[in-house]
């Protein structure tokens, strides 16, 4: 589960020409915020009964903030590629959904890339009635193909009351509204066992020269101290574009997403020799590179908070998501699991983001009801209440997150408003940066193998990009 998905992919030029004339300054406030959660000790839990607000009973349930129509006798197909408890969440939403509509939902579970899934369900004759979407390249994409259904006046007005304009863009395709984002993603996390840590006398790292500094200590304790996920290359994009938005700077980050500049330009070489001084160590990397290439997301946060402060690895680096798989382990967030920013390389530490796009394929009632519905705080409460969840929607009161280390997640993604750098491999060509065992996703994994062959993988992605951007 691409958490686990949510992040990937491709900005159209109206919503790239937008994102390159932003500043970061809000962002790196966000920054500063998200440091405050890994600085204190917090009370909440993963994996525990206290990490969830206890239900309200019928009688003191908020009332609705958003009018549906009557869908009875309306069947709603939703397809995604959420599985385990994402998909539990989300469907606990599209129940509510049946509840105040009376229309009939059905969750399709989608394989990934997700494109090629619809695209066989429509030449099939059966497409769902609404996809969510990883990767803005997929809104795109769909939308070429007339597959896309532009979004109601119902739900323009949820995105207009409720979304900053940044994140309407992103569902935007040459000035049409397509896609409702329903969930996000701050990227730009590292979990950490804190018992490995206390037992290591191991610090916090603000910088990426800090950060190695506190590996090596770990693995001076016995522990090793980095868990990746190398099984799933979606991950080490999610390594590379943090690297690379610190070390070379959101105009570059931006010139790189669109193509503008090769991959054989020398700040990806810079950002991939950085990179290969964690890669490089394989006595750093939990299994090794071997271990890695076999290690699969959710186990590499399971692994991290297992075992008491004799971990597999000590950190684990990957968005807010992780709290659902630590909530799959005994460990409580703000206790055992805590959190910092990803170190900044450059001057800045990065704040990259990612999310899931609701888009109609059928141009149905029940269809833009259900997108009406998703961009509504009503329905961001249910799985916010849940955990392991990000809401773009600035509507939503915080208090609906079980812990305060999401609450604090997540008031500093609405901080940053429209100042965020998107998921770089959610900005390209589904080929190139959203393909399990091609494009990126396989020259990341071959250079977590042979690190050392900086100039071989950068070769190699710039053949797979431009065959990608061409094509």
């Amino acid at each position: 589960m691409r958490t686990t998905r949510t992040a990937r992919r491709a900005f159209g030029t109206r919503t790239s020409t937008t994102t390159s004339t932003r500043t970061t300054r809000t962002a790196r406030s966000a920054a500063v915020a998200i440091v405050a959660v890994g600085a204190v000790t917090l009370a909440g839990c993963g994996g525990s009964d206290d990490a969830k607000e206890p239900e309200k009973p019928a009688s003191e349930a908020p009332a609705a903030t958003v009018r549906l129509p009557q869908l009875k006798g309306e069947t709603i197909e939703v397809a995604a590629v959420w599985t385990g408890p994402e998909q539990e969440n989300f469907t606990k939403v599209l129940k509510e959904f049946e509840k105040r509509t009376g229309a009939s939902v059905t969750f399709v579970p989608a394989q990934d890339p997700i494109v090629n899934f619809l695209g066989t369900k429509i030449a099939g004759g059966s497409p769902p009635d609404v996809a969510m979407l990883p990767q803005v390249g997929a809104i795109q994409q769909a939308v070429a193909k007339k597959w896309a259904k532009p979004v109601g006046a119902e739900a323009k007005a949820q995105l207009a009351k409720n979304y900053d304009k940044g994140w309407q863009d992103l569902g935007a395709v040459d000035g049409t509204q397509y896609g409702v984002y329903f969930k996000a993603a701050n990227k730009s996390l590292v979990w950490y066992n804190n018992a490995a840590f206390e037992n290591a006398g191991a610090t916090v790292p603000t910088t990426w020269k800090d950060f190695l500094t506190t590996a090596e200590t770990i693995s001076a304790s016995g522990v090793t101290p980095v868990s990746v996920a190398g099984a799933d290359g979606w991950t080490l994009t999610d390594w590379f574009e943090n690297i690379y938005l610190s070390q070379a700077g959101p105009e570059k980050y931006d010139q790189l997403a669109q193509h503008k500049i090769k991959w054989t330009d020398g700040s990806v070489r810079d950002a991939l020799t950085t990179l290969g001084e964690l890669f490089g160590k394989p006595a750093l990397i939990a299994g090794g590179a071997d271990g890695a290439l076999q290690t699969e997301y959710p186990a590499s946060v399971t692994q991290t908070f297992t075992g008491g402060d004799q971990p597999k690895g000590a950190m684990v680096f990957e968005g807010d998501f992780v709290g659902i798989n630590i909530a799959q382990t005994e460990a409580k967030i703000g206790t055992d699991a805590k959190v910092f920013p990803f170190p900044a390389v450059g001057p800045d530490a990065p704040v990259v983001t990612g999310g899931d796009a609701a888009v109609a394929l059928k141009d149905s009632k029940g269809a833009q009801a259900l997108l009406t519905f998703l961009a509504s705080p009503d329905a961001a409460k249910i799985w916010a209440e849940s955990g392991g969840f990000l809401s773009p929607n600035k509507a939503l009161d915080v208090a609906a997150y079980p812990n305060d280390v999401q609450r604090d997640i997540a008031k500093a993604l609405i901080a940053a408003g429209d100042d965020f750098r998107f998921d770089m491999s959610d900005q390209m060509p589904q080929s190139f940066g959203g393909t399990p065992g091609k494009g990126e996703w396989k020259a990341l994994q071959d250079f977590l193998k042979n690190p050392k062959d900086v100039a071989g993988a950068q070769q190699k992605l710039e053949s797979d990009a431009a065959k990608a951007y061409t094509s």
